[in-house]
């Protein structure tokens, strides 16, 4: 509630919806309720959704549960690239129990059974992205930057390209020692080393990241 204790409004960003503090009901993108925000953002299955928020605080739950109650018919196939997946019952994590999301970009599982499950049984995609590279790729999206080199992830699955990012549907996996379950891998990333003209080489090696760029945020 804001400090005239009116109720709240939504603003959702997108290609072509942007927030906006003006009252111009030509320019304005601020929307009396999450479920007008949703429907005039475009959203559509097959889109890469932008979800804000740290685990299930500061996230846009009015927004998630009007994704969700739309339900899979209408939404689904959604690239959704969070922090984290929130819990079961709460945040992101009610999108993935209405089997909405094709893939997650995260840092990380989080506290959500569903995810781990959804994930080892080969049902969804996830692409795991260190914390603060998942932040510059978005900032860098954001400010028209293709792409950017980072030291993290150097020489590590998610420089290499062996990453799980998809695993076998559960019926075909096998479940003998050194079996390959594992559907679909990251690919490995291009690397490159540095020298400062003051002061020379600084001996890191640096891996190529490329920006993310949502259909909506």
């Amino acid at each position: 509630y804001n400090n005239n204790h009116q109720p709240p409004t939504y603003a959702l960003n997108t290609k072509h919806h942007f927030s906006s503090s003006t009252s111009s009901s030509q320019s304005s993108k601020i929307y009396p309720d999450p479920k007008s925000a949703i429907l005039a953002s475009g959203l559509k299955s097959g889109d890469t959704l932008l979800s804000g928020g740290f685990g299930i605080c500061g996230i846009p739950s009015g927004c998630i549960d009007a994704i969700a109650d739309m339900g899979n018919d209408k939404i689904n196939n959604l690239t959704v690239v969070s922090n984290n997946c929130g819990i079961d019952s709460w945040g992101n994590g009610i999108m993935l129990g209405n089997k909405q999301i094709k893939r997650m970009v995260s840092s990380y599982v989080g506290e959500n059974a569903i995810f781990a499950e959804q994930y080892l049984n080969g049902e969804l995609e996830v692409e795991f992205v260190p914390q603060g590279t998942l932040a510059e790729k978005l900032r860098a999206g954001g400010a028209g930057i293709p792409a950017f080199y980072t030291p993290t992830g150097y020489a590590t699955w998610i420089q290499d390209g062996n990453s799980p990012i998809k695993y076998k549907p559960k019926s075909q996996q096998s479940t003998d020692k050194g079996a390959d379950n594992i559907s679909l891998k990251s690919k490995e990333k291009p690397t490159a080393k540095f020298t400062n003209k003051l002061t020379g080489p600084d001996g890191k090696d640096y891996v190529l990241e490329e920006a993310i760029i949502g259909e909506v945020a």
